[in-house]
């Protein structure tokens, strides 16, 4: 009976052992057990990578794993993006995307290598940013309205620099709302349009907020204009393109992005820490310091029906620029 009784117990034991052990074994293996990867269709010190080094600081500590950021530019955010396509669907590999590989390139490509609502989920945003218009320090241009006086005067001969579909678009259409002539000017590089500006090579520019923020502080560029239909609180001094042609409005936003079919809890994890990265006064600050309106985010479900607006919105801007689809 002795026997009985202890064999009992230790089969008894054993299976609260197994039951105990099971979740553990389960927790270890739950995502993420590994390290994440960021992959950022642009170059350093633009606004997805200011986005996506800063999100990468906020949940290191909280998920208890490194994240790999890793700068994929070129081809309007198009090679980072194929990128993403190409990894496993496996809840690790993220894109920090936004307005260009969501609402942009589906209008201004005939054919990409992704599909944007086939291939790509959404997982949310970080905030919007406006574009400000950049001329040199020493240059007369001193507004938007100058640079249509002096286009209307000289045809054909005052240029603007671009390397991304929204450095394009604002000047695009403030040609096609006034009839003027603007030369377009293609780069790879923010810092090579920077340069090139400020030794008078090109006359102007439109970079993002987070991207026109070195170069401001730095003396380099002088910002004319914000395409925002608001001025922006860090440069109450910066008209908008908006007060002298009435209705203009062209912004950007930064966004999370991963693989169709990834583990819709790695999905939601990432959006729930992006809500919370946004509702941290420190990072929050940090965000905004450079020029971004931090916009919580909504449920996952909610920011796809975000990102199909924004197709609708940019295909508007498009037609209004009269950009031809390459």
């Amino acid at each position: 009976m002795k026997t009985k009784t202890a064999g009992m117990l230790t089969l008894s034991g054993a299976l609260l052992f197994a039951a105990v052990a099971a979740p553990l074994a389960q927790a270890q293996d739950a995502w993420p057990s590994k390290p994440l990867r960021f992959i950022i269709p642009s170059t350093p010190g633009s606004a997805s990578d200011f986005a996506g080094r800063t999100f990468a600081r906020f949940i290191e500590p909280r998920l208890k794993q490194p994240v790999v950021s890793e700068n994929r530019p070129g081809a309007a955010a198009i090679i980072g993006t194929e990128a993403l396509k190409n990894s496993p669907a496996d809840g690790y590999t993220y894109l920090i995307g936004g307005s260009s590989v969501t609402g942009a390139n589906p209008v201004l490509f005939r054919k990409l290598p992704y599909d944007a609502e086939k291939d790509l989920e959404e997982v949310g945003i970080f905030g919007f940013f406006p574009i400000i218009g950049m001329v040199k320090k020493d240059s007369p241009i001193k507004s938007v309205a100058d640079i249509i006086a002096m286009a209307r005067a000289n045809p054909g001969k005052v240029s603007f620099g671009y390397y991304s579909p929204l450095a394009q678009v604002s000047p695009e259409i403030i040609k096609s709302r006034t009839g003027i002539e603007l030369i377009a000017v293609s780069y790879k590089l923010v810092s090579q349009i920077s340069t090139d500006i400020a030794g008078g090579v090109v006359d102007f520019t439109f970079l993002d907020a987070i991207g026109a923020a070195p170069v401001i502080k730095s003396g380099l560029l002088r910002p004319i204009a914000v395409t925002s239909p608001r001025r922006v609180p860090s440069m109450p001094d910066v008209p908008t393109v908006a007060e002298l042609l009435a209705g203009f409005e062209v912004q950007g936003w930064s966004g999370l992005t991963t693989n169709k079919g990834s583990p819709m809890a790695a999905v939601e994890r990432m959006n729930g820490l992006l809500r919370a990265m946004q509702t941290d006064p420190e990072f929050k600050e940090l965000l905004e310091r450079q020029g971004m309106v931090v916009t919580p985010t909504p449920s996952v479900a909610e920011h796809a029906k975000f990102a199909a607006a924004e197709r609708v919105r940019w295909a508007e801007w498009v037609k209004l620029a009269k950009i031809p689809q390459q």
